[in-house]
């Protein structure tokens, strides 16, 4: 991962020479090489619309993806968009003098929901779910413009194990943010490359690289969301057991049917006695320990 060559991609001019940094930079790039093939996200000749908000996840998705390119390991074409809401205070000029300067193709779109979500949402209310449904509809419209096949979010590992608590506590569900999904129309996939990688690891990337981090004014001012009660509980597991967000991030991808309670998932009116039959499901019900 040593920029060894004499040119390198804008986006790591100046990057931190320190071991510390040269293997978290590698770590990075790796967890997200692996999230690409393992969930099937590539396809050769395609365009993606990768979604910029200013904040270090998405700063660090950006990079990690033309790091990627550049090093001929992402056959795509990128398109970086940031969606301008409307925000009061939102620092208009920020992102796109940085994409000009990192010579980033590039796409701003204003769309005042600011107005719409404050309008809309009663008080005491939290903005984010009609922040975030008018967002997606904006960036999936950018993206059919623009002839894009995949809108590329920023969502990182602890976000994806925030939402599985979040289903799990208030929604009476077990499901998160899959690093791959089509949309309901069935035009776009929604791809996460990061949804390996740490929040910490986004963080401390961001702020080695001092990219102008842009901090979410709207839903981020308002006290007690579901998310920050979530983050508070994992927060403290991680500190009384360090590395368990990493087990539980594991358990995500080692689901077992058979012992879960979904009858949609695993035929239990159909499990009889008898070797035949549990010869055929035996890839299905593990031995019990």
């Amino acid at each position: 991962m040593l920029d060894d060559a004499d040119e390198i991609h804008p986006l790591f001019h100046g990057a931190p020479q320190t071991t510390e940094f040269k293997k978290l930079r590698k770590r990075i790039v790796r967890y997200a090489r692996e999230a690409i093939e393992q969930y099937g996200m590539v396809e050769k000749g395609a365009k993606w619309l990768v979604c910029l908000s200013g904040g270090k996840d998405s700063y660090t998705l950006l990079a990690v993806l033309h790091e990627l390119k550049w090093r001929g390991l992402l056959p795509v074409e990128l398109l970086a968009c940031n969606l301008d809401q409307g925000q009061p205070g939102f620092p208009a000029t920020v992102l796109p003098e940085f994409l000009e300067k990192m010579q980033v193709p590039h796409r701003i779109e204003y769309q005042d929901t600011y107005s719409v979500v404050m309008d809309k949402v009663p008080q005491g209310r939290t903005y984010c779910a009609l922040c975030s449904r008018l967002r997606r509809g904006n960036l999936y419209r950018i993206a059919r413009e623009e002839g894009c096949s995949a809108v590329v979010l920023g969502h990182h590992r602890d976000d994806i194990l925030e939402t599985f608590f979040m289903n799990l506590f208030h929604g009476g569900r077990l499901a998160t943010m899959p690093p791959k999904l089509v949309n309901e129309e069935g035009d776009l996939f929604v791809y996460r490359p990061l949804a390996h990688v740490a929040e910490a690891d986004c963080e401390k990337f961001a702020r080695a690289m001092n990219y102008p981090i842009i901090p979410c004014d709207l839903c981020g001012s308002q006290d007690g969301l579901q998310r920050q009660q979530v983050k508070q509980i994992l927060d403290q597991w991680e500190k009384n057991s360090p590395g368990r967000r990493q087990v539980m991030f594991r358990a995500l991808m080692n689901i077992r049917p058979s012992h879960m309670l979904d009858p949609k998932l695993f035929d239990f009116a159909g499990l009889t006695l008898g070797n035949d039959k549990i010869d055929q499901i035996s890839d299905e019900v593990p031995k019990l320990r």
